[in-house]
């Protein structure tokens, strides 16, 4: 394995994470600026979230056939554009459009997956693609550190800087970071579709993604919006405990990739699966003590889960890696928008949220039949 590779991806995925998650960790700073309505908020919040998710796939695509080294550069810089186009907008109709483009920062991950996947031996690649995960560390940052940064320096400065970081890192990255030469790639573009149409394994994989990575990035959205609405914690409260939920689970996905490479990644979401139908159901419970108890099973289990996912994506299509991350990637984004989405359903039309938690107990069920029908056979 080459470390080298691994430590510059991660940065690289982690600087751009950070980009991503600055129009959602400043949303509160263009609603006050702007006098912003909810669902104004919310499609400005969206866009570079949605764009990130769906941009992966045709990024994981270009990245088996033209290598990691060059699209990561390319993406980088473009990102630097990006951000440095934020600080120029003097509306709200000209942030959501610089919004939209800085959310191409968001498909850094299937770029990054594919790249570390083609230095890294099948044995320890869940291990690796683990590590390479802490680079959701990046929006971490971002929401919880970009609003202290705007507040010392102003928003535009926090964007002008990270677009600075962004370039001096596309071409950090563009010195240093080499693409495997004796990695295979596809013939073309209809190899690559030929996989997405053929392979059904690959969409049951988008599937369990869609809950894990779907499930972080809805509690990771929604969960101080909850806490506030459900319990009565102050937006500071309610902001730290969903900061523990975030790295909990962040740091629970490089475990995920170590045990998946020892007991296989199927055996892994055997479990995942199993305990997210348990202990979803007490998030349902309308009391602070069990609901903690729930979330934070439920971030260490998602975790473990991501870290899984991708042992199998590799392992089953080594040579297409980029195409199929980028797919599994696209439905895992797109599954972090509809919790918050039935949540508020559910609020506006009966008062409750629970019904979603008991929805996405039976929802990990049904993907636990379905990993022991399709993936757990080979792996045990």
């Amino acid at each position: 394995m080459s470390w080298r590779a691994l430590a510059l991806a991660t940065l690289s995925f982690a600087i751009s994470f950070a980009a991503w998650g600055l129009i959602g960790g400043l949303a509160p700073v263009f609603t006050d600026l702007y006098h912003l309505s909810a669902s104004q908020t919310a499609l400005l919040v969206a866009v570079p979230v949605l764009l990130g998710s769906l941009a992966r796939l045709p990024m994981g695509m270009l990245t088996d056939r033209f290598g990691g080294r060059a699209m990561f550069t390319i993406l980088l810089a473009t990102s630097a554009v990006a951000a440095w186009v934020v600080t120029l907008t003097n509306s709200y109709q000209s942030l959501v459009a610089a919004a939209f483009f800085i959310g191409l920062a968001g498909s850094s991950f299937s770029i990054g997956a594919a790249f570390v996947s083609r230095w890294t031996p099948k044995a320890m690649q869940g291990t690796a693609l683990g590590i390479f995960g802490l680079g959701l560390l990046g929006q971490s940052a971002a929401v919880f550190g970009g609003p202290v940064a705007a507040g010392a320096w102003g928003w535009q400065s926090v964007f002008g800087g990270v677009g600075v970081l962004l370039l001096v890192w596309a071409i950090v990255f563009a010195l240093f970071a080499r693409d495997n030469p004796s990695a295979a790639r596809p013939a073309g573009v209809g190899a690559m579709i030929r996989v997405l149409r053929q392979e059904p394994v690959a969409w049951w994989l988008g599937a369990f993604y869609f809950l894990t990575f779907g499930g972080f990035v809805a509690f990771s959205i929604y969960l101080p919006t909850l806490l506030r609405s459900q319990f009565g914690l102050t937006p500071g409260d309610a902001g730290f405990r969903a900061a523990g939920f975030v790295v909990l689970a962040t740091l629970m996905r490089p475990i995920g990739g170590w045990l998946a490479d020892r007991i296989g990644g199927a055996q892994v979401l055997s479990w995942v699966f199993g305990g997210v139908a348990l202990f979803a159901l007490f998030l349902a419970w309308p009391s602070m003590i069990p609901f903690t108890v729930g979330a934070l099973a439920c971030a260490a289990l998602l975790g473990l889960g991501n870290g899984a996912v991708f042992k199998l994506v590799p392992e089953r299509f080594a040579r297409d890696t980029g195409t199929v991350t980028g797919l599994v990637g696209a439905l895992g984004g797109l599954g972090g928008f509809f919790p918050p989405v039935l949540h508020g359903v559910f609020r506006d039309t009966i008062g409750v949220t629970w019904p979603g938690f008991v929805l996405l107990s039976l929802t990990a069920l049904a993907l636990r039949a379905a990993n022991q029908r399709v993936f757990h056979p080979a792996d045990v």
